[in-house]
């Protein structure tokens, strides 16, 4: 089998993941989520998670919890700007939540440096935001999403030489029960620890659990041959401590998600290079849901209730993050969260890949050179193997004259013509289909980087140099792919030709149907085939010199 006949399946096969992928991100249906034994715990019901604006009831709570009037606060909405090195946030008063985050080191676009990247908005266009508070037995009393809250300042910004910003806000009763929330930001971080520190300052006990959600619009993808990134899965996302899963938007309609007891769980809503996440403290039970309802969806955390006596206090946590997909920091925030960089089928094969590409990087400080490197040594990896097809390949070639006689002798005989070109190959001890082994087994590590270059942020607006400044998208003025279609054309002229003469014609025009197949992929992606196909051009050059010489000598 010719290689370039290879090439050709492994575009078919492309195309194929590349829709079965889209299909399961708009229809594949989840299995049912299994519910956990809670009869040992005490978690309060979550009502019905959708649309988003109702309140958590604690059903039951280790003592009563007396009925009291609620002091009367400033009523109107008040929006406070949080700044810090990587995020500029709005928190309203109504609530006590993130309502906006924009990301400045991320533009849109490079040709629109101060346009940047927003997450989470309350523009109905791109509505998200986070509800979060402390569910009691009185939903009109209690310091949950639509309680008003209090802040001495409308305005926080780290400052020069500090690694930390905290900004508090405040609720409290007539009954003398006050909570702080408390939203902590670091340096160069998209975590964002939120604490509610409760002091019962009243004469009874007071039982509340913790909940946070992620509110979001939810948008079909509009899929496109021509747009790969538009392959990537948009929706909520839940960990159940140990099994990752996606759930479709609309899908949960019918199917709504509801996990009890989970431990070490979280949920998050993603898009293609970027999240919003809510991860509950890893050592204490908690109830995940998500559901839809009118175009939005809700994905959700709420906490075991606890119980504060009369004048004691208490803290109750959760973590949030807003902003790009970085490893290292997912990793950081919690086990698995990782897991949103969403690499497939072959996550396997591509987080080793973008741990060696990261590693690279380290030291290159350029993620271009970077994949080079890599495609190097992939190579290197697999050299014994392709040496060993390309040496057959370079005696088929060699045989080229003899092989076109047989073709013409049984030209009217498939069957004789089929016999006599196999007693060929066993005469000369050559295996035909060995130039197939290397390609089918380097496909797989080919789909893996397709993959790592789609998904991983790092590579987002990556320059490499002169006109390819974002590796992440196609080549701007198509020189990569065309130059990748010429490196495929001089590798065509080092194989032999099919014998069949309708596949010669064939395999002439796949480099122009890879070139043009290749223009629409990133950069990234082109620039490591188009160097995988170069190296693959003077391997084979070599040992077609190397067999000839080989020839000349046992003539000699």
């Amino acid at each position: 089998m010719d290689n370039q006949r290879l090439f050709a399946w492994a575009l078919f096969g492309l195309m194929l993941l590349m829709t079965w992928q889209a299909w399961q991100a708009d229809y594949a249906t989840p299995q049912p989520a299994p519910v956990a034994d809670t009869s040992a715990l005490d978690i309060p019901e979550l009502e019905a998670p959708v649309p988003g604006d109702d309140i958590p009831t604690l059903e039951t709570t280790p003592d009563a919890v007396p009925v009291v009037e609620p002091e009367v606060e400033v009523t109107s909405s008040q929006r406070i700007e949080v700044v810090t090195d990587v995020l500029r946030v709005q928190i309203d008063t109504a609530g006590g939540d993130i309502v906006f985050a924009e990301l400045p080191a991320y533009p849109v676009d490079k040709d629109r440096p101060d346009d940047f990247v927003v997450l989470l908005s309350p523009n109905p266009d791109n509505y998200g935001v986070f509800r979060t508070g402390l569910a009691g037995r009185d939903k009109d009393d209690a310091p949950n999403h639509r309680a008003t809250f209090s802040s001495a300042r409308d305005r926080y910004e780290l400052a020069d030489g500090s690694d930390r910003l905290v900004v508090p806000l405040t609720w409290r009763n007539a009954a003398g029960l006050e909570v702080v929330k408390e939203f902590v930001f670091e340096r160069g971080r998209y975590d964002v620890d939120l604490t509610f520190r409760v002091e019962n300052g009243s004469t009874e006990a007071w039982a509340a659990a913790p909940y946070a959600r992620i509110v979001h619009e939810a948008v079909a993808p509009d899929r496109s041959m021509f747009d790969v990134e538009s392959y990537s899965f948009q929706g909520p996302v839940v960990y159940d401590g140990d099994k990752y899963e996606k759930h479709a938007p609309g899908d949960l309609d019918d199917d709504p998600v509801d996990l009890k007891n989970v431990t070490g769980g979280w949920v998050a809503a993603i898009e293609h290079h970027f999240l919003s996440a809510i991860v509950p403290p890893a050592d204490s039970p908690a109830r995940i849901q998500a559901g839809l309802s009118e175009g939005t969806f809700v994905a959700g955390v709420v906490g075991a209730p606890v119980n504060v006596a009369a004048g004691a206090s208490a803290a109750l946590g959760v973590t949030l993050f807003v902003g790009p997909k970085l490893q290292d920091q997912l990793s950081d925030v919690s086990p698995r969260l990782e897991l949103t960089v969403d690499y497939g089928i072959l996550t396997l094969l591509s987080d080793p890949l973008f741990t060696l590409l990261a590693w690279i990087h380290g030291f290159i400080g350029n993620w271009g050179w970077s994949i080079i490197i890599v495609t190097i040594l992939i190579k290197l990896v697999f050299y014994k193997l392709t040496e060993k097809s390309g040496r057959s390949i370079a005696k088929m070639r060699k045989l080229q004259p003899r092989m076109k006689s047989i073709q013409e002798r049984y030209k009217d005989d498939r069957q004789a013509l089929s016999q006599a070109m196999m007693e060929l190959y066993k005469r000369e001890k050559i295996n035909p289909a060995a130039g197939c082994l290397p390609i089918l087994i380097q496909m797989p590590f080919f789909l893996a980087f397709y993959w790592v270059l789609l998904e991983s942020v790092e590579m987002r607006q990556a320059p490499f140099l002169l006109w390819i400044q974002d590796l992440s998208s196609r080549d701007p003025f198509f020189i990569l792919p065309l130059a990748m279609g010429a490196a495929m054309f001089l590798q065509q002229q080092l194989n032999p030709a099919p014998a069949d003469p309708v596949q010669a014609r064939v395999m002439k025009v796949l480099p122009i149907v890879f070139t043009v197949f290749f223009a629409f992929f990133p950069a990234g992606l082109v620039l490591y085939w188009f160097t995988n196909t170069l190296l693959g051009v003077a391997q084979q050059w070599k040992i077609n010199k190397v067999v000839e010489a080989e020839d000349k000598k046992s003539r000699d």
